[in-house]
């Protein structure tokens, strides 16, 4: 490919680049749903699709750390800058820092031109020396060892200090900076077999004889980790419901609820179903599975997604979780599942922007929240019924402390501690202990995820 080739398909990806982080930042858009439009939108080479995708997230990751920097060189402070102007810095510094595969000049030539496309001359000029003077002093550009632990871990690892802060005095120092260093690490793709379709023996062997790199999950039963697969959705086992694309932490909340055949089951905020549908698979889509969700455009995902994969069992509705006593008899279930709305701080390796858009506020708001839907859906579990409750984030605020104050409320509920012996010994003995497992990005490179069982007495 010649130079004038190379060049303009490069300034292509940066520059769609650019316009992700500002729709981001102006709009909070989600980083991921947003990337993925845009990329649909404009057809790429796979190439440059990948360039703009590292750009995008690894900018985002390492956010603060790249204005910490930036702030040194420009007066007044990165954030005074128009937003594309800032964009243009941070992503450019991006490259300049943490990537070193594209040569340094290369970035410099291509910001600057796009600075002169977008603004004028002085825009121009002036991304040309910020840029140039963090070159020249790169070497120097270290996290301070006198600033406290807890910055220098936020700084290293590109973290809001405050939840950097909550972490250590959950988990210590050390997990907390093995948590941060797990968000900035990229995901890997796990999808969970159709059991009444094949085996994961049988899947795995079928993904082998087409050249895929594949092993059974470690952590879910029904799991298996997919290596350099593509979009699994474009594939033939996902078209004719083999398989369903999710995180093998969020498999382990079917496996704990452990329904059976003929069972009636609610799953309150299922949206877009991957939960709802194990628990129809390992209910042998015999029963009911009654699948509720706030908005109705998320109802549709449900529906769909139990149509892609056969099963008849599952009944999606709309509905805000804290009015579904209002449409079911009371104790009427013999298992609910919770999977609360949080944070998500368990997710920040597919979504790095949330460790941006959230802050203590948030916490306090959805910790309240998930409390007053869990204490209004108990009322439908039947004596004897399992209650699942589950989030995809790690503070004890929005898991551990709702499940006590819960328990502290209802005494007809109790932790149900009985050992599931398909599951690693390390979380079947967390279970047996006191009936909650919370599960950290960095021990299984799987999201975060806390998951609770309980057991109404009879």
């Amino acid at each position: 490919m010649n130079s004038d080739k190379q060049k303009r398909k490069l300034t292509n990806a940066r520059e769609l680049a650019l316009l992700v982080l500002n729709r981001v930042e102006q709009d909070r858009s989600y980083s991921n749903l947003l990337l993925n439009q845009m990329l649909r939108k404009h057809k790429l080479q796979p190439g440059d699709k990948a360039l703009v995708t590292q750009i995008v997230y690894g900018t985002i990751q390492r956010l603060n750390t790249i204005d910490f920097f930036l702030d040194r060189f420009v007066n007044k402070g990165v954030h005074k800058l128009e937003t594309w102007v800032k964009n243009l810095l941070r992503l450019s510094f991006y490259q300049l820092y943490y990537l070193e595969r594209i040569p340094p000049h290369a970035v410099v030539d291509e910001a600057v031109r796009i600075a002169k496309s977008r603004g004028h001359s002085g825009v121009a000029g002036m991304v040309n020396a910020v840029l140039r003077n963090v070159l020249r002093q790169e070497g120097r550009l270290v996290i301070p060892e006198e600033i406290p632990t807890t910055e220098q871990i936020a700084l290293r690892h590109s973290h809001p200090r405050w939840l950097v802060e909550r972490w250590a005095e959950q988990y210590g120092l050390r997990v907390a900076e093995q948590i941060c260093g797990a968000n900035n690490g990229t995901p890997h793709t796990s999808v969970r077999v159709n059991t009444l379709s094949l085996s994961r023996d049988e899947l795995i062997g079928q993904m082998r004889q087409n050249g895929l790199r594949v092993m059974p999950s470690p952590l879910a039963p029904s799991g298996v980790i997919v290596e350099g697969g593509g979009n699994m959705a474009d594939t033939r086992w996902y078209r004719e419901g083999m398989l369903t694309i999710q995180d093998e932490s969020s498999m382990l909340v079917a496996e704990i609820a452990d329904p059976k055949p003929g069972m009636r089951v609610l799953d309150c905020c299922a949206a877009p179903g991957g939960k709802t549908t194990h628990l129809a698979e390992k209910m042998h889509d015999r029963g009911e599975v009654w699948a509720g969700d706030l908005h109705p455009h998320k109802v549709r995902l449900i529906a769909e997604q139990a149509r892609r994969l056969h099963l008849h069992s599952v009944r999606a509705l709309a509905s805000d979780a804290r009015e579904l006593p209002g449409k079911f008899e009371a104790e009427s279930f013999d298992c609910i599942v919770l999977d609360a709305p949080c944070t998500g701080f368990g997710v920040i390796r597919r979504k790095p922007d949330l460790k941006w858009f959230k802050d203590e506020r948030d916490v306090a708001a959805l910790s309240s929240l998930q409390y007053d839907i869990l204490r209004k859906i108990q009322s439908l579990l039947k004596p004897g019924g399992t209650l699942v409750y589950s989030t995809c984030t790690i503070g004890e605020e929005e898991n551990g402390n709702i499940i006590k104050k819960f328990l502290r409320e209802f005494p007809d509920f109790a932790p149900d501690t009985g050992k599931l012996y398909a599951l690693p010994e390390e979380i079947r003995n967390k279970l047996a202990v006191d009936g909650m497992v919370q599960i950290l990005p960095q021990q299984y490179n799987s999201d975060g995820f806390f998951i609770a069982k309980l057991r109404k007495r009879g």
